[in-house]
This record gives C-alpha cells, sequence and structure tokens, in this order.
C-alpha cells in the first residue's frame, strides 16, 4: 500500500488516504489507529494538495552509514551508527520550499531513505521489527554544510527549518534493503547507489535506537546518505528518487 497525506480541496485539513493511480481512497489516520482503516470516501489526485506523510515527533539520522560517503568526507567508517536529530519544526513535503539561511553559505543535499515507524516501539530484536514499521519513503537531510563540524555536534547544521522534507508518500511495497537511491539538481544525477551498500542494515538500526528511547508512530529514522552530495543554491529545483517510493521535489529559496 502507498500512504500519502494531503489537504483536500473542500475543506482546510490534513487527511490520510492509499494512493491507486490517480485516485486516493481516504482512511482514518493510521498513526493514530495503528491501522489502516478506509472510510469508503475516495478523492481524485488531482483535486487534493500531497503534504509530508507523516507528522514525526523526532526524526533520528544515521550519519556516516555508506562508507563512500564517509571517505567522501574523510571520515572513518564508524564502528556503531554516528546517530543525531532533527526537530519536527525542520519538517516539510514534496513541492515546499528549503529555505537557505542566511548565515549559511554552503548548503547541501543528502537522499535518504527514510524508515516510517507505524507502531509505538520500545526495546525490540532484529527479527521483530517489521511488525513496527509502517513503510518507507524519500527524505533529503538538508545540510549546512559550512556549519557542521567535523569533530560532530551536527545539530545546528541539520536543524534549521525545512531541512527536512519528506515525502512524496510512504509505501510497505518495497524490499528496503535493495533500493536504487539518487538525487538530482535541476536535472543533473549528482548522487546515485544502492540501499544495499548501507552500513548497518535497517532492522539493526531499529532494534539499536528502540533500546535507547521510545519510537513513535510517525517517528522517522533518515539510513544516511551515499557520496555525491553536492551544493544547493536558491532556485535549483532538487529531487530525491527512490525505486518505488516516487519523487521527492523541491525548491531552493533563501531566507527573507
Amino acid at each position: 500500500m502507498k500512504i500519502a497525506a494531503f489537504v483536500p480541496a473542500d475543506r482546510d485539513e490534513i487527511c490520510f488516504g492509499l494512493l491507486e493511480g490517480e485516485r486516493i481512497e481516504v482512511i482514518e489516520d493510521p498513526f493514530a489507529t495503528g491501522e489502516v482503516t478506509r472510510t469508503g470516501e475516495c478523492v481524485k489526485r488531482q483535486d487534493v494538495v500531497l503534504v509530508n506523510p507523516c507528522f514525526p515527533s523526532k526524526a533520528l539520522c544515521v550519519g556516516l552509514n555508506y562508507s563512500d560517503h564517509a571517505k567522501e568526507f574523510g571520515l572513518p567508517v564508524p564502528e556503531s551508527p554516528v546517530v543525531f536529530m532533527k526537530p519536527s519544526s525542520a519538517l516539510i513535503g514534496p513541492d515546499d520550499y528549503i529555505i537557505k539561511p542566511a548565515m549559511c553559505h554552503v548548503l547541501d543535499e543528502e537522499a535518504e531513505l527514510a524508515v516510517v515507524i507505524g507502531k509505538e516501539c520500545r526495546c525490540v530484536e532484529e527479527n521483530e521489527v517489521d511488525r513496527y514499521i509502517l513503510g518507507y519513503c524519500c527524505a533529503n537531510d538538508v545540510t549546512a554544510r559550512d556549519l557542521q563540524p567535523k569533530t560532530g555536534q551536527w545539530t545546528i547544521a541539520k536543524g534549521f527549518d525545512t531541512f527536512l522534507p519528506l515525502g512524496p508518500y510512504i509505501s510497505d511495497e518495497v524490499d528496503a534493503g535493495n533500493l536504487k537511491i539518487e538525487c538530482r539538481i535541476n536535472g543533473k544525477t549528482v548522487q546515485s547507489s544502492n540501499t544495499c551498500n548501507l552500513i548497518f542494515s535497517i532492522p539493526y538500526l531499529v532494534s539499536h535506537l528502540s533500546k535507547v528511547m521510545t519510537l513513535n508512530p510517525g517517528d522517522v529514522i533518515l539510513t544516511g546518505t551515499p557520496s555525491g552530495t553536492s551544493h544547493m543554491k536558491a532556485g535549483d529545483v532538487v529531487e530525491v528518487e527512490i525505486e518505488g517510493l516516487g519523487v521527492l521535489c523541491n525548491t531552493v529559496d533563501e531566507e527573507a
């Protein structure tokens, strides 16, 4: 199933639905109910605006989870996951603007596969992880690169408003361990890899993080980015595409 969040043309509220071509079958909030419950209502995709498909209380992000990306920045391959967090205030959806802050002079994209948690998850083992995952979606770990120290503590560089684009929908119809992932800036491919190259697997990451903190419905885990991260400037159109998960498209603008 493909789950999207959207705003209908006839009312100002966020709804959830199952994408089926150009048709959306409306469902109850899956993060509130813990399941997919159809309402019987259907809308046309052309009549709604898609927004970010989930509303995480926290985004847990894994750095240096592709060996080529670690090498790209002259850093050793980590022996355990390097984890940082993005605030919920960084969240935006498909077609929203990424805003380049005035204090940032080097703004980078990072195409990533996001794991979306569907049920409260605490202290689970790797073989139990699947029952807690609602699905997967595209993410862009936007980074103020000139504000990111190599010594760690990346919250400032990663945490600005609009630095967490997610979308366009969540799907459970993919093999998350073997997906082509790429990023394009103005149509030019700057990143291209496959999630089979992850250093730490998705079951390991979910299990590991669940033993540190409770993962709530709607929380996301960004699993890392491959090499090729590139600079963005105002006016650039940035597309993250992951096999089976659509294209997350955002345009860059500057802080007023």
